[in-house]
């Protein structure tokens, strides 16, 4: 019932622009949402008819799990359940999008969780795995920022459900993390008005400080150090070595630099790149600008938590 109150007060949101793109992505989310909320359903019910227990957190047969896996896959739009993310978020406007990349993910991320010692565990690797390629593949081509921004989501969620068999609260961390990095970068974006990578090449011209702040974000996006992004792909990796899945590891590691490529060349097209200029000044007039007090919060937070890291890895 939460779940599809959740899905069901953000269809207005979405349909508050009346535009056919609009109410194209509000029904594509729609359908894929209920699909999913209808397979967690027929889950617990298979597993109540095998085992005559209704609650999901000791399910003890294979089918009802890897039903319930599929569903919270589609859910969050992790590969290959993930064509329905980019669609529905070029659709909509900035600050739904935010709310779709971030709030939206947690009831579902939640169950995963809480699920999580016994949903199968190949299968969420064979997922991640997926998700990461595909999510960096995917972005290599974009020009538009929300569609690029719906790929990070999609390679992100892949970390997330790879180490959540092994060690939830780092998937927790990588959550909270995510969490963190996506709401300033769809912020900055919101304040620069910028929704593809043309607009993003001007964006210095109006706000240099906005637009370096955007740089140091995308390179935690992308997962360098010592920025935040770094912090859970570190631990992540970590973990999966002392499980002894180097190779797989391997695998995270080279598909994460797909990512990577892409958000640097975000970060080369905000900072190196001048647009054609037709006047003989430099710098266009900037007009005050309603900066909100949780951008820099965000900003700061995407960039200065990694010395922070024991007092993170004690609290887990």
């Amino acid at each position: 019932m939460g779940l599809e109150i959740n899905t069901l007060a953000i269809i207005p949101l979405m349909t508050k622009m009346h535009h056919p793109r609009a109410a194209e992505s509000a029904t594509k989310y729609f359908l894929t949402q209920a699909t999913a909320s209808a397979l967690i359903l027929f889950s617990t019910t298979i597993n109540a008819w095998m085992t005559g227990e209704w609650t999901i957190m000791n399910m003890t047969n294979q089918i009802p799990t890897v039903i319930l896996t599929l569903a919270l896959a589609i859910k969050l739009g992790i590969a290959p359940f993930h064509l329905w993310l980019p669609d529905v978020l070029q659709g909509l406007n900035m600050l739904t999008c935010l709310i779709l990349s971030t709030w939206q993910k947690l009831a579902p991320m939640a169950l995963m969780m809480l699920t999580s010692h016994q949903l199968n565990t190949n299968l969420l690797i064979a997922m991640a795995l997926m998700s990461t390629i595909i999510g960096g593949w995917g972005g290599l081509n974009q020009t538009q920022m929300r569609k690029i921004m719906a790929y990070s989501s999609i390679a992100h969620l892949g970390w997330m459900i790879l180490v959540i068999s092994f060690a939830p609260s780092l998937a927790l961390l990588n959550l909270l993390i995510y969490l963190v990095l996506t709401s300033s970068m769809f912020l900055m974006l919101m304040t620069l008005n910028s929704t593809n990578t043309n607009k993003l090449s001007i964006s210095w011209l109006k706000t240099p400080t906005l637009a370096t702040s955007m740089m140091v974000t995308l390179m935690a996006l992308g997962g360098l150090p010592p920025t935040s992004g770094f912090l859970p792909k570190w631990l992540i990796l970590q973990e999966m070595t002392k499980q002894h899945l180097g190779a797989l590891s391997a695998l995270m590691a080279m598909s994460a630099l797909l990512s990577l490529f892409f958000y640097i060349r975000l970060s080369y097209t905000i900072s190196m790149t001048s647009p054609p200029n037709i006047s003989n000044s430099s710098l266009t007039w900037r007009k005050k600008k309603n900066l909100t007090y949780v951008i820099p919060i965000l900003i700061t937070m995407s960039a200065a938590m990694m010395p922070i890291t024991p007092t993170l890895l004690l609290l887990n």
